[in-house]
């Protein structure tokens, strides 16, 4: 059934092929043609397109392996010169490449529900109600089969290493992530996990000073070779690789903010920019990429960023590092592993530098293999996931796609409610949480409809963004305390069930 259901999704992805692309889908028709007609030694160097590469270089031997096959669909597309191509077969096999790649994605949730029911009295039951909202998730089909990327395979690799190590195979799972890493680098947010967890429960779990050393050189070796491998052949072009990995000139938000705590700080900072009379010093609503400086509250730097984020993922890290390893709780030590996952990905998503709308599917994801087993996960599950999904209806601002979204994210709420009440019974929400839920019918219905009626259109044109942004920022600040709170209160890695009043 399991595969019966990962078909059934990719028969609703085929229906998206026609639909609107965003210009990700130049950039990685752009990669396939640098990838596939440049020697590596150029391929970071290449800027005839304004969509330079700048991911790690397995993903870039993945273009080029794409392009291997691309060439019998259309070697027109293998152009780099050939900007904007977007030939009818050129559609065809970009959207069916990342269809075809969400089998590593099958293969990560299969792999990380199998363990994670493992003794189990209804395995069966929690793989498919798992396997449905992991493999439907409605961001997924949003962001990658609609606006176009490769989420899927890549949280497939994520997905395989947390199973490997819920297998008790660390350095299966440390070669997994590792090669992440060097797929895609946004990951890092998450890597301080793998570190804590690698070195205590693996290393120095039932140790002597030599074993612990032996185990040591062993991960290193792994994770040092997975880069060779990566790097090596740009060993004399790593500063530009790393000039394009990092280009720290763009601004702390994106062009569109994703919801996360400098949203808020942006909103305040213009709220009392216009209340204390003064002239903003660069626009940070314009639709450009750029850096700015705040006009009232200090602006930020890089560092600051990089510094919030650390200290609010040590007490985090800390509580992973304090928990026990003995056997009777390997499952719940698995768990454990993934809500660290979770709240340091949200930490870097609320307090990161230039983060993307698209990286809170970096929290909910993992949060989501928790539903299955554990009431509370459930419950943030679905809060979460109505926020994060809302914060993604931005990227598909076409108006023939608003019914689209608002259908997608419709059904999927229901369906995520109803397959997790039949695993845990009770109500989910709190009062609080409850209302908060029920104003988004009311921003969707101000943002498509009032907004534009009573004439704000032209002279507002950013305000519906901007009230996404807020929202869901507010949302997602909420779930970050809330299930840190939970987390850090924990007894032997294990969440407590919420018995507070719900509604």
């Amino acid at each position: 059934m399991f595969w019966h259901i990962f078909l059934l999704v990719s028969g609703v992805k085929l229906l998206f092929i026609p639909a609107y692309r965003s210009t990700d889908f130049e950039v990685h028709r752009n990669w396939l043609a640098i990838t596939h007609s440049l020697p590596p030694s150029r391929w970071y160097y290449e800027k005839t397109s304004e969509w330079t590469l700048d991911y790690p270089p397995f993903f870039a031997y993945f273009e080029w392996f794409l392009s291997q096959v691309a060439k019998s669909f259309d070697p027109r597309m293998l152009d780099v010169k050939n900007l904007n191509y977007a030939s009818e077969q050129t559609i065809v096999f970009q959207r069916f490449s990342v269809i075809v790649t969400d089998v590593i994605y099958a293969l990560g949730v299969r792999r990380c529900l199998r363990a994670l029911t493992a003794g189990s009295g209804n395995p069966s039951r929690s793989i498919l109600i798992g396997g449905a909202l992991l493999l439907g998730n409605a961001g997924l089909l949003m962001v990658d089969h609609i606006h176009f990327q490769y989420n899927g395979f890549l949280f497939g690799v994520l997905l395989l290493s947390i199973g490997a190590l819920m297998e008790n195979r660390p350095l299966q799972a440390a070669l997994l992530f590792a090669a992440l890493l060097n797929l895609k680098h946004i990951f890092i947010y998450v890597a301080p996990v793998y570190m804590v967890y690698l070195l205590r429960f693996y290393c120095l779990r039932d140790f002597t000073i030599g074993q612990a050393l032996v185990k040591l050189i062993k991960l290193g070796t792994v994770v040092l070779g997975v880069c060779l491998l990566s790097f090596g052949p740009f060993y004399e072009h790593i500063p530009q690789v790393l000039s394009r990995l990092f280009p720290f000139k763009r601004g702390l938000t994106h062009a569109y903010w994703a919801p996360n705590f400098w949203a808020l700080y942006n909103t305040a900072d213009k709220a009392l920019a216009v209340t204390l009379g003064r002239v903003a010093k660069a626009s940070s609503t314009g639709g450009l990429v750029q850096t700015f400086e705040h006009t009232v509250l200090p602006s930020i730097s890089p560092a600051v960023t990089f510094a919030l984020t650390g200290l609010f993922m040590i007490p985090v890290l800390l509580k992973l590092w304090s928990l026990k390893s003995s056997p009777p709780s390997t499952v719940s030590l698995a768990r454990s592993f993934v809500r660290a996952i979770v709240l340091c990905g949200c930490t870097s998503f609320l307090f990161g530098w230039h983060v993307h709308e698209k990286a809170i599917l970096m929290v909910l994801i993992p949060l989501t293999l928790l539903a299955i087993n554990n009431a509370n996960d459930a419950r943030w599950t679905i809060f979460l996931g109505v926020v994060a999904h809302y914060s993604l209806f931005p990227l598909l601002f076409k108006p023939e796609l608003t019914l689209v979204k608002i259908s997608l994210h419709v059904v999927y709420t229901a369906l995520s409610v109803l397959l997790l009440k039949l695993l845990h019974r009770g109500t989910f929400f709190r009062t609080v949480e409850f209302l908060y839920l029920a104003g988004f019918p009311v921003l969707c219905t101000y943002e498509n409809v009032v907004h534009e009626a009573i004439g704000l259109r032209d002279r507002l044109p950013f305000l519906p963004l901007l009230l996404t942004s807020v929202y869901c920022a507010v949302g997602v600040l909420y779930f970050w305390v809330s299930y840190q709170v939970s987390f850090l209160g924990t007894n032997g890695g294990e969440m407590v069930t919420e018995r507070k009043k719900t509604k």
